[in-house]
C-alpha cells in the first residue's frame, strides 16, 4: 500500500512543486491525498483538482489542513507532509506537522534562522518523527560514488575542495517584471537573511560536507548584490576550513551571465582528484598524477562497486539520469525509512537522505556567511 502524502505549497506557477510531486510518484511508494497549494483559493483549488483530489481535501490555509487531516482516522490521514513553500513558510508548517504526528519532507534551506533550526531539531527529537531536507543533488549515483571513493581513501587524505554553483537567471532585474520565483527570492521577508547563498549556496555547502564527510568549522565570506536596488545577495564567495584541516572555496552566483544550472565540485587528495558536474551528472572524472584520467559512468559494472551506488542508479548505462531521478531517490529512501519505522525494522543503510542535522548545518553556514560579509570578511566559526 502506498504512503499518503499531503503538500503545502507548490501550486500553479511553482517550479519546485511539480518536481516534488513527480519525484514522490516515481517509485509508486507515495500518493498525494491532500494539499494547501496556495493561499489563493482559486490556485489551490485548481491545482488540487488537476491532481485528482476531492474538494474536501483541498485547503487554502496550512494550519487548517494540518488540524483537519490530523483528526482523520489513521488509515486515511497523510503519513507525511511535503513542504514546498518559500523559505519563510518552512518553520511554522514543519513544526506544526511534526507535533501533529506527521513525518515531514521539506525544501531547503530549512528555515529563516539558526534559532528556528535548532527548535525544529528539538521537535524532531521529541516527537520521534522523521525529517527529510531535499538537498536532491546528494541523490545522484555519481555523487554517491564520489563519496565512496573519498571515504575509502582512494584519492588519499583530502587537501582541497572547490565547489561552485553558477546560474545566470538573475543577471537582469527579473524580480521587477512579474517573475514570481525571482520576486520572493529577492524579498528578505520571504527568503530570509540571504538570497543566492540561501537558494543555491546551501546546496554547494551541503554537497561539500556530504562527499568529504567532514564538517566546516570556520569560514570567511564576501557576499554582495550586483544589481542596484536588489536587497539580497546575488553573488558570493566563501573560503572554508573543515574540521579535518581541509581547505575549500565555495562560489555561488546567480548573475553569472549565460550559465544555466552549473553546480560542480572538485576534490583533491594526496593521491588524486575527482570532479563532478551536475549538468553532466552521469560522469565522475577521476584524475591521477601518474595514470590516464578515468571517467566513471553511471550504470556500468566498473563504477558500481557496492550496494549504495547500485541502488541509486535506475537505468542501464548510457541512458541519462537527471534531476527528477535524483529527487526521487530522496523520496524513495524517505518512504522506505517510514515503512521500516512502522514495521519496527532498522532502515536500510544504503537508503540515506539529508535530514534535520543537514538543515541545521545549512542555517549555521548562512548566518556565519552573512555575518562574515557584513564585518569585512571576518573569519567566523560555525
Amino acid at each position: 500500500m502506498k504512503l499518503r502524502m499531503g503538500m503545502i505549497g507548490g501550486g500553479e506557477g511553482s517550479m519546485i512543486g511539480p518536481v516534488h510531486r513527480m519525484a514522490a510518484r516515481l517509485d509508486g511508494l507515495a500518493e498525494l491525498v491532500c494539499g494547501t497549494f496556495s493561499s489563493d483559493p482559486d490556485i489551490s483549488l485548481s491545482t488540487g483538482t488537476s491532481e485528482g483530489l476531492p474538494s474536501s481535501r483541498i485547503y487554502t490555509d496550512w494550519k487548517e489542513m494540518i488540524r483537519s487531516e490530523g483528526a482523520l482516522p489513521a488509515e486515511v490521514r497523510p503519513d507525511f507532509i511535503s513542504i514546498v513553500t518559500p523559505n519563510h513558510l518552512h518553520y511554522g508548517p514543519a513544526k506544526m506537522a511534526l507535533e501533529a504526528g506527521f513525518h515531514v519532507i521539506c525544501d531547503k534551506p530549512l528555515c529563516m534562522s539558526v534559532a528556528e533550526a535548532l527548535d525544529l531539531y528539538e521537535t524532531v527529537e521529541r516527537t520521534g518523527r522523521l525529517f527529510c531536507l531535499t538537498h536532491n543533488y546528494t541523490g545522484y549515483p555519481m555523487v554517491k560514488r564520489a563519496r565512496e571513493m573519498v571515504h575509502a581513501g582512494d584519492i588519499g587524505r583530502v587537501r582541497k575542495v572547490i565547489v561552485e554553483y553558477l546560474q545566470g537567471w538573475l543577471s537582469t532585474p527579473v524580480e521587477m517584471t512579474g517573475n514570481r520565483q525571482a520576486a520572493w527570492r529577492s524579498d528578505p521577508s520571504k527568503a530570509g537573511i540571504a538570497g543566492t547563498m540561501a537558494d543555491i549556496g546551501t546546496h554547494a555547502f551541503n554537497l561539500a560536507e556530504y562527499i568529504t564527510g567532514d564538517e566546516v568549522v570556520a569560514l570567511s565570506a564576501d557576499l554582495h548584490s550586483t544589481l542596484q536596488g536588489r536587497k539580497l545577495d546575488d553573488d558570493g564567495t566563501a573560503t572554508l576550513t573543515f574540521a579535518g584541516g581541509i581547505r575549500g572555496t565555495l562560489i555561488a552566483s546567480q548573475v553569472a551571465t549565460g550559465e544555466e544550472n552549473n553546480l560542480s565540485i572538485r576534490i583533491y587528495g594526496e593521491k588524486g582528484g575527482i570532479y563532478w558536474r551536475q549538468m553532466e551528472p552521469n560522469t565522475l572524472t577521476v584524475m591521477w598524477p601518474d595514470a590516464p584520467v578515468q571517467l566513471f559512468r553511471t550504470g556500468n559494472s566498473f563504477t558500481v562497486t557496492g550496494p549504495v551506488v547500485a541502488m541509486h542508479a535506475r537505468i542501464p548505462a548510457g541512458h541519462p539520469e537527471g534531476f527528477i531521478e535524483a529527487f526521487a531517490n530522496l523520496y524513495r529512501n524517505f518512504c522506505m525509512h517510514i515503512r521500516a519505522l512502522e514495521e519496527g525494522l532498522q532502515p536500510s543503510e544504503t537508503a540515506d537522505y539529508p535530514g534535520i542535522h543537514e538543515g541545521v548545518r545549512g542555517m549555521k553556514f548562512l548566518e556565519a556567511a552573512v555575518a562574515s560579509s557584513r564585518n569585512g570578511s571576518l573569519l567566523m566559526t560555525l
